[in-house]
C-alpha cells in the first residue's frame, strides 16, 4: 500500500484528501480508497498501530487522525498553529510532533498505546527572521526531528525562516525544554533535517538557496555547518531551485528540486558530498519515498506520482491532483 496526500481547493490545489493505492506487480497503482480532506500536505505513518496522521495546510492548522484498517478519519484536532506542513512520531511512540510553518510554532501531542491522539501537551512558539524578504520576514518551522538519546528524547526544529536549527529536551510529560540553538548560512532556507546513521554528520536542505548544507552534530542537537553544496549535479539557470525533501539510503544521499524538476543522487562514501546523477521525476517533486529500489515522487505540477527504478529503466505515471507527499504503508 500507497499513501499520497495533495492540496485541494483550500490551498490552490486540485486534490481531493488522502489517497490509499495499492502497487501491483506490474508497478501501476490501483486506487483502493480516498478520504476527502483539506489540503493534507504532509502524512505520517504511525510506527506500530494502524493509524496514519496528515497535517492539514490551512489557516486553522489541525492534524486528522486516520485509521487504516477501516480507512476512515478517527479524529481531526486543532494544532495550536497555521500552516501545519511536517508531522513525526517519537521513537518510544508516545508523542506527535508537529511543525507549524505559517505561524513558526512547534507543537507535541500525547499519543495513546493505539495510536490516537490524547491532547496537545505543549506548544513552542519561534521568534526571528531572515535576509529573504518574502520568505523569512518571520519565523517558519518546516520539521522537527526526534532522537533517542542516553538522556531522553531530542527534538531538532527546523525553521526556515530563521535560518536556524532550535533542538529542545522532551519532558517524559511532553514538554520541551530549549537545548540550544544552531545558526545556518544567512538565506539558507532550511526546510528539512536528516542524519547521516553511524557518524556525526547530518544534511539540511536549503530551500531558498539551492543548497545542501553539510552539518557535525556535535554535541548531540548542535549543528555546525562545514559545506555548502549546490543540490544538483547540473547547474540550473532558469530560475531559483527550491529544495525540498532529503533522503539517505546507505552510502547515497538523495534530494528533490523543485525548478530543475530532478532527484539529485549523491555519493556519501568521499570527504565531500559528490552528484553523480540528476533523475528526471516530474514537475515540482515535492516529496518523494524510495521503495525497495523504485523512487516515487510526488509531482505536484504534474498533478502524478511518478515512479522510476533507481537503476535505470522506464517512469510509470499515476493520475492525482496535486500531489504533496507520498510514503508507503
Amino acid at each position: 500500500m500507497i499513501y499520497i496526500g495533495c492540496y485541494t481547493a483550500a490551498s490552490g490545489g486540485n486534490g481531493v484528501g488522502v489517497t490509499a493505492v495499492r502497487r501491483e506487480a506490474s508497478g501501476e497503482f490501483t486506487k483502493v480508497g480516498e478520504l476527502a480532506l483539506p489540503s493534507p500536505s504532509w502524512l505520517c505513518r504511525h510506527p506500530s498501530a494502524d493509524v496514519l496522521y496528515a497535517a492539514l495546510e490551512s489557516d486553522e492548522g489541525a492534524v486528522a487522525s486516520i485509521d487504516l484498517g477501516g480507512f476512515a478519519v478517527l479524529d481531526i484536532v486543532p494544532t495550536g498553529g497555521s500552516s501545519p506542513c511536517h508531522l513525526a512520531v517519537t521513537h518510544d511512540e508516545r508523542f506527535l510532533l508537529c511543525a507549524n510553518y505559517g505561524s513558526g510554532s512547534l507543537a507535541v501531542f500525547g499519543l495513546a498505546a493505539d495510536g490516537r491522539i490524547t491532547g496537545r501537551t505543549d506548544l513552542v512558539v519561534h521568534e526571528g527572521s531572515g535576509p529573504h524578504p518574502d520568505r523569512q520576514e518571520a519565523a517558519h518551522v518546516h520539521m522537527a526531528v526526534p532522537l533517542d538519546t542516553p538522556q531522553g528524547t531530542l527534538v531538532s526544529a527546523v525553521d526556515l525562516g530563521t535560518d536556524e536549527i532550535r533542538s529542545y529536551r522532551l519532558s517524559v510529560v511532553g514538554t520541551l525544554e530549549p537545548a540550544g540553538a544552531s545558526a545556518m548560512p544567512p538565506g539558507t532556507g532550511p526546510r528539512q533535517l536528516v542524519r547521516r546513521p553511524g557518524t556525526d554528520l547530518a544534511y539540511v536542505a536549503g530551500e531558498l538557496a539551492g543548497t545542501v548544507v553539510t552539518v557535525r552534530e556535535s554535541p548531540l542537537g548542535v549543528f555546525t555547518p562545514l559545506e555548502v553544496t549546490r543540490a544538483t549535479r547540473t547547474p540550473y539557470e532558469d530560475g531559483p531551485n527550491y529544495v525540498a525533501h532529503l533522503e539517505v539510503v546507505g552510502d547515497r544521499l538523495y534530494v528533490s528540486n523543485r525548478g530543475p524538476d530532478c532527484v539529485t543522487e549523491f555519493d556519501l562514501t568521499g570527504e565531500q558530498l559528490t552528484a553523480v546523477a540528476d533523475h528526471p521525476c516530474g514537475a515540482f517533486p515535492r516529496h518523494f519515498s524510495l521503495v525497495a529500489g523504485t523512487c516515487h515522487v510526488a509531482a505536484q505540477l504534474d498533478d502524478a506520482i511518478v515512479s522510476f527504478p533507481m537503476g535505470g529503466g522506464p517512469a510509470t505515471r499515476y493520475a492525482t491532483g496535486s500531489p504533496t507527499c507520498v510514503i508507503p504503508g
